[in-house]
């Protein structure tokens, strides 16, 4: 397989995050130095950026879903699985060659830290799990997306022109027994003192390790014990997390507060950094390992009247915006479960004294106390939109005193924005964020745990996971009593549509409709915009890039997903 070898390698220095500086130095011998293992360790985390929180794995992995769907800004034709989403699409390329740079650079540690004998042998231990976690994270990505997928365990320092696809089979048993050699050596949890924030640790190796066994079982290469095994691995983590410091926050709002991203409920976080070198830049393209999630739910807010584009409401992106279903089915229920509100902004205040618009001279019937003929309808600081669950008449619409956007009148350029990754520490309105992005937490284990009782015959065990996670939700002002729910009510939909609860817009939506065959049928369901264009089975998977096809010059063609 042809590879494109990184052009630099990062440098670590212990402080409260992987902090990296550059070196140009790729070969072999330098590898087989300690300089060299620990940068290439740290280039192997530095990749985990052009995933967790870059465009090209949001764009896979959230839209085009029942949860989101194309915005007005929506710039991939995957979004719509449109005739035009074809094999040369950059962002399937950019995803597939990125995993296999970085899977070449944690080779370059399990293969050559061994050899280094300044290294400490419980340090170069730990080394090797850290690189083997990293490792089984991006072929855990590429066998989710593409299906069988060339394994390289080896390191290259040469481009390769002859490749072949390994069966998913044999890719999954390569994932777990990464994660499972990994976990004794790696330090056991986040919260290890001395630990920096993005390390890989062993809770998050299980969580990890569980939820490969859940996307197994609902595929081809199912093996019959891995929803006893996905749910055994869970539970373990979950039993065990309390003696790790590891416990689901009492507040679910808190989960993703600004600056709280190393939580106790966080079991592995991705980095990011305001080094331009590292983390992008605004005048590159989107491609770059940049945390652009804090841009690309905002809706187009600056143009309506009493608003003006600011920091804390975002650089109106809008590439997604939520499906009806899961605005007004999924989150029907906003007394009890407060996690809407608290993961979706619904109103937006006046910050813009220049177009703050005016009441007509005749007041419509309804206008509320106050109101003057031709008199501003509000000021600054006041709400300038309100976007409600359900329906308003158009004279309820007409008589308030702001835009008022029911959810029947949501639509591509103005719907609720999703809050879980705001960053008002922004250095300017363009630039990416420099928040972490929490890649896994221990309320997903729950889930995981639940799902996996469920399709392997015991629903009753699935119910204090959900419990858990349901009884929270209700923090501080809901009823636990009233989420709780029995065995009666757990099925598969009810799981799928507690997961979109919980985990709306986390980049695992696609990944969850395709682990339990559900996501043609939800399509048909709840995402008016494409599914139309939906084609079964070739949408099942991504389609190998036409770039990789084509570097394939020695020996058989590489081969294509079925239908592309």
């Amino acid at each position: 397989m042809k590879k494109i070898i990184i052009l630099c390698v990062l440098l670590s220095s212990c402080s409260k995050m992987l902090d990296e500086k550059p070196n140009s130095v790729l070969t072999p011998d330098f590898y087989k130095s300690v300089q060299g293992v620990n940068a290439a360790l740290d280039a192997s985390y530095a990749g985990t950026r052009t995933i967790w929180g870059c465009e090209d794995y949001f764009s896979m992995a959230t839209v085009a879903t029942d949860e989101f769907m194309k915005g007005n800004d929506g710039n991939s034709n995957m979004f719509l699985y449109a005739p035009t989403y074809q094999t040369n699409d950059g962002k399937v390329e950019a995803l597939w060659k990125n995993c296999y740079t970085y899977i070449n650079t944690c080779n370059a540690v399990i293969d050559f830290a061994p050899d280094v004998a300044e290294i400490p042998a419980e340090t170069k231990k730990r080394l090797i799990a850290e690189a083997k976690f990293l490792r089984a994270n991006y072929n855990f990505v590429l066998v989710q997306f593409w299906g069988d997928v060339t394994l390289l365990d080896k390191f290259q320092d040469k481009a390769l022109t002859a490749a072949t696809r390994h069966p998913q089979a044999d890719v999954f048993n390569a994932i777990i027994k990464d994660l499972k050699e990994a976990i004794p050596d790696l330090q056991p949890a986040p919260t290890t003192k001395g630990l920096d924030p993005g390390r890989a640790n062993a809770a998050a190796a299980k969580h990890v390790l569980a939820k490969v066994y859940l996307a197994r079982a609902g595929g081809k290469s199912k093996v019959a014990t891995d929803y006893k095994d996905a749910y055994n691995t869970a539970v373990d983590l979950i039993n065990t997390a309390p003696g790790l410091g590891l416990a689901m926050l009492p507040d679910f709002g808190n989960v993703f507060a600004e600056g709280n991203e190393a939580n106790m409920e966080v079991l592995w976080s991705v980095q990011h950094t305001s080094s331009l070198a590292y983390n992008g830049s605004p005048k590159q393209d989107n491609r770059t390992p940049d945390n652009m999630l804090v841009h690309l739910f905002s809706p187009l807010y600056e143009k309506v009247d009493g608003m003006a584009r600011n920091i804390h409401d975002g650089r109106p992106y809008i590439r997604t915006i939520p499906t009806l279903w899961l605005i007004d089915t999924v989150f029907k229920e906003r007394v009890n479960d407060t996690r809407f509100d608290k993961s979706f902004q619904t109103v937006w205040y006046c910050n813009n004294a220049a177009s703050i618009p005016k009441w007509p001279a005749t007041l419509p019937p309804g206008a509320p106390a106050g109101a003057v003929p031709n008199g501003p309808k509000f000021k600054l600081g006041d709400t300038a939109i309100y976007m409600p669950q359900g329906n308003r008449t158009a004279a309820q619409i007409a008589a308030a005193p702001y835009t008022l956007i029911p959810s029947r009148l949501y639509n591509p350029r103005l719907s609720p924005a999703l809050t879980k990754f705001v960053d008002t520490k922004r250095s300017d309105m363009n630039a990416p964020s420099i928040r972490p992005v929490i890649a896994y937490r221990l309320a997903e284990t729950y889930l995981v745990a639940a799902e996996a009782a469920l399709m392997d015959g015991r629903p009753g065990d699935a119910v204090p996971y959900l419990n858990a996670v349901r009884e929270r939700a209700a923090f501080p002002t809901g009823n636990k009593a009233a989420m709780t729910i029995t065995v009666a009510d757990v099925n598969l939909d009810f799981i799928l549509d507690e997961r979109s609860r919980e985990l709306a817009g986390e980049n695992t939506r696609w990944l969850d409709l395709i682990r339990t065959g559900q996501l043609q049928k939800r399509l048909n369901l709840h995402t008016p915009d494409s599914r139309a264009n939906f084609i079964s089975p070739k949408h099942l998977l991504r389609p190998i890039p036409q770039t990789q096809i084509d570097a394939v010059t020695t020996g058989p063609k590489y081969p294509q997903n079925e239908g592309w």
